[in-house]
């Protein structure tokens, strides 16, 4: 009996003392989170049961939409006009057609050079101005890197230029503006257009509103731009802020792939079809050098934009494609059907209504 009563004396101590220690340790943070449906994934979802119905009629919905807007696209790119002369060659002298870049790199040669454009088709104004450059790499690591959006946009970051190297100051530490290699290399060749002795104006609204309002600075003017000894491409005037140098504004956009077209300008008139377009061309800049070509393209546009058959024709392949596998899985249910499961089986359920557990 007196063991037991001290047994149970010493029993009833230690739960005191374990109660005692316990109120005096602050109780541990639990990281298990709380219950919901949602972090439980527990929330009713969509488990749609593919049956050859409901295969068939989405193949022939996706079929019945794509094919009349890949017609439609189709359709929309016939109907722009595209004239495409490719002058890079045809613009050297006879005598430099085996040596290109001592032609261009002497100051001294003249560089003008005329064309005769012939209009296939009429073409509704406006009529739009492009240059296109080939094997010209815009989207290399440091050609892109090579700019300041700060400095381009505001006059107080004149001499952020950390990121434009090698085009980033000149003399003693003068800054560049614009300055980076894609600025340095921007575009200079010039065109102007005439047709039965009378000159066509050329609007230069060519620029993304956006650009204009918000990437290029109104009191951001060209400072020590292409004063270097080594000429990379157009000069700017200095008189001019960056938000109206349209041309400017357009070639910083830089493009994706090699094969590129950038806008020039646009023309508010109408041609009719056999009207000559005389073209006075200063052939400046320098593709040579990178086994570049230059063409310039006039083009008119539809509800697609420009000339642009792969819109069209991917529209009619996906949609061909849908009807042909909707016409397939047809013959083969009606050849050889095959038989369906009772959906009441299936794991979500199993709890159904009159189903045994």
């Amino acid at each position: 009996m007196n063991n037991t009563h001290a047994a149970t004396s010493s029993a009833s101590r230690m739960q005191h003392g374990d109660s005692d220690s316990d109120s005096s340790t602050p109780p541990k943070k639990s990281k298990i989170p709380k219950y919901s449906r949602f972090t439980q994934q527990e929330l009713p979802a969509c488990k749609p049961i593919l049956t050859p119905g409901w295969v068939i009629t989405s193949f022939v919905a996706v079929g019945i939409i794509f094919i009349p807007i890949g017609i439609a696209s189709l359709f929309a790119s016939e109907q722009v006009v595209e004239i495409v002369d490719q002058y890079d060659h045809d613009c050297l002298p006879s005598e430099y057609r085996g040596d290109p870049l001592t032609f261009i790199k002497d100051s001294t040669t003249n560089k003008t050079c005329s064309r005769r454009l012939i209009v296939p088709k009429p073409m509704k104004g406006p009529v739009y101005i492009y240059y296109q450059l080939d094997n010209f790499y815009q989207n290399h690591r440091r050609y892109v890197k090579s700019r300041s959006d700060k400095q381009l946009r505001s006059r107080a970051a004149e001499a952020d230029t950390k990121t434009c190297a090698p085009e980033a100051t000149i003399g003693k530490g003068a800054p560049i503006v614009p300055c980076g290699l894609i600025a340095w290399s921007l575009f200079n060749d010039t065109y102007g257009f005439s047709m039965k002795n009378k000159a066509l104006h050329i609007s230069k609204d060519i620029a993304w509103k956006s650009d204009r309002e918000k990437k290029f600075g109104s009191d951001v003017y060209p400072k020590n731009f292409q004063s270097g000894t080594l000429i990379g491409g157009a000069k700017l005037n200095e008189s001019i802020p960056l938000s109206q140098q349209e041309d400017l504004i357009v070639w910083m956009r830089t493009a994706a792939l090699p094969t590129f077209r950038k806008l020039y300008g646009k023309i508010e008139a109408d041609f009719e079809a056999n009207d000559i377009i005389t073209v006075v061309i200063e052939n400046n800049y320098n593709t040579y050098s990178f086994g570049g070509k230059k063409k310039l393209v006039l083009s008119t546009s539809s509800w697609i934009g420009g000339k642009n058959d792969f819109l069209g024709i991917a529209y009619l392949s996906v949609g061909g494609l849908c009807l042909f596998l909707a016409i397939s899985f047809i013959l083969l249910y009606v050849i050889k059907p095959r038989p369906l499961g009772d959906p009441s089986y299936l794991s979500w359920n199993r709890n159904a209504a009159g189903q045994v557990n």
